[in-house]
């Protein structure tokens, strides 16, 4: 029988179904972090139950963190207690922890991928809804509650309904100045915030083919905005090459055995889904949010809808009709778990090098592991972030919740890479604009919501 690769996947994990049609599913990963690991842990002592598969939990900190002067104690009461909570309670259990000073350290969603902990195949679960991000490497991940956490913390399994499943298709290839971000904004506009809602999302087609795994890592990471529980790339070389070496990775023989049983993965050719929806890349242009939720999207070259939720126009201080390219921005936020990885850092410093930042607007760019920070200094991306008058800063979950220090203030406006704008979301009273990184780039330039193709270098022509 046909089987899509969620099937596939599914099938090899179950445990047992249950009547009804839920299944009890084993999971391979388990990622925490000092949020949503607390209460767990507290669970599990006061029913007097230790950790049943120890060695599958990957844990870092990462929303509660600074990102300035990391080597201090942190300041703020509540994250602190949080961190050190997380702390004990990895030393409490013998887990390796990815703490604040060492070289793994970073945000659960970039760090897993980076050391190789992210794999075909896989289940993988976090305390946090964009645990979608793994889907990239061809994994089954989505997030999970506080109940949840605990439960596969005693059991390395969970008890869930077998999700519908859905492929979105996108063929062709992207204009200049086209990012990934922009591909996942524009499918969410298309299909709502709920449109996703039930279903595991299969992400496939020429263009997601073509995609980096730093790039299909940002598509996955907001399939949860269009309300699915989460969405996967099949693996194919361009998986295998970005793995191969990483430290978690198979070895050796090992490894050969991986890539054998990765290939097989990929939906079956007859296989059927539960809901289709095809696009076309050529349709796809540099996308902004104007309202206060993802599905909010329009061309950066596009206006504020007339019609629509007053509601959110209102907060944002948008009137119907007004182009985006008027919206002046305040704060520029390059970062987050959707985009503050190499590619990106990179990215933004090609539009951004040899240029200043507009005096008004405040910028920072925070990369999202220890590892992506060396790098970019070592690459001299960080010296022209600075040089352009950006904060250049340490690894953490920043300015994308206001869970740390990085807080938007009340009333200003933030062209964000981040995944969620909804009221608050980046402080209180905060107005947030999602964007890609080398739209965020443009912006802080102007000084207003920009076109990032303005700035792209001219085409060589070929003689």
């Amino acid at each position: 029988m046909s089987k899509t690769i969620i099937e596939k996947i599914w099938e090899a994990h179950e445990v047992r179904q249950l009547p009804g049609g839920a299944s009890v599913l084993f999971i391979d990963r388990h990622l925490i972090h000092e949020v949503t690991s607390p209460q767990a842990f507290d669970g599990l002592r006061k029913r007097g139950v230790g950790l049943f598969r120890k060695e599958r939990i990957t844990a870092t900190v990462d929303h509660n963190v600074p990102t300035v002067n990391q080597h201090l104690p942190i300041r703020d009461a509540l994250s602190r207690k949080q961190v050190d909570t997380l702390i004990k309670n990895c030393e409490d259990h013998g887990i390796e922890l990815y703490g604040l000073g060492h070289q793994r350290q970073g945000i659960v969603h970039v760090i897993g991928p980076e050391i190789g902990a992210t794999q075909p195949g896989l289940t993988m679960v976090c305390g946090d809804s964009h645990t979608s991000t793994h889907g990239a490497f061809g994994a089954i991940a989505f997030g999970i509650g506080t109940s949840q956490v605990e439960q596969v913390m005693a059991t390395q399994c969970l008890l869930l309904p077998r999700p519908k499943t859905m492929r979105v298709e996108v063929n062709g290839s992207l204009s200049p100045g086209v990012s990934a971000k922009d591909v996942i904004l524009y499918i969410i506009a298309q299909l709502g915030a709920e449109g996703g809602s039930g279903y595991f999302v299969e992400f496939a087609g020429t263009t997601f083919e073509a995609m980096s795994m730093e790039e299909r890592m940002t598509v996955c990471n907001m399939s949860i905005e269009m309300g699915a529980r989460g969405g996967l790339v099949a693996p194919d070389e361009t998986t295998f090459a970005y793995l191969k070496g990483r430290p978690m990775a198979p070895q050796g023989e090992a490894w050969d055995r991986a890539v054998a049983y990765w290939k097989t993965l990929p939906t079956d050719a007859e296989a059927t889904y539960d809901a289709k929806h095809i696009f076309s890349a050529e349709d796809i242009a540099p996308m902004v949010t104007f309202g206060t939720s993802p599905d909010t999207g329009v061309p950066v070259t596009g206006s504020v809808p007339e019609t629509g939720s007053d509601k959110a126009r209102k907060y944002m201080g948008f009137a119907g009709g007004t182009p985006m390219q008027e919206t002046k921005a305040d704060y520029v936020f390059i970062g987050s778990c959707t985009n503050s990885r190499l590619e990106d850092l990179r990215a933004a410093a090609e539009i951004i090098r040899g240029r200043k930042k507009a005096e008004h607007v405040t910028a920072w760019v925070v990369p999202g592991s220890v590892a992506v920070m060396e790098q970019a200094k070592a690459e001299g991306l960080a010296e022209v972030f600075e040089a352009a008058g950006f904060e250049f800063r340490e690894p953490g979950c920043s300015a994308c919740l206001a869970m740390n220090d990085d807080k938007i203030p009340a009333g200003a406006l933030c062209v964000s890479t981040s995944n969620r704008n909804f009221e608050g979301r980046q402080g209180p009273g905060s107005r947030t604009v999602l964007a890609s990184p080398i739209t965020a780039a443009a912006t802080a330039l102007k000084g207003y919501i920009e076109d990032p193709r303005k700035y792209l270098p001219e085409p060589e022509l070929v003689a």
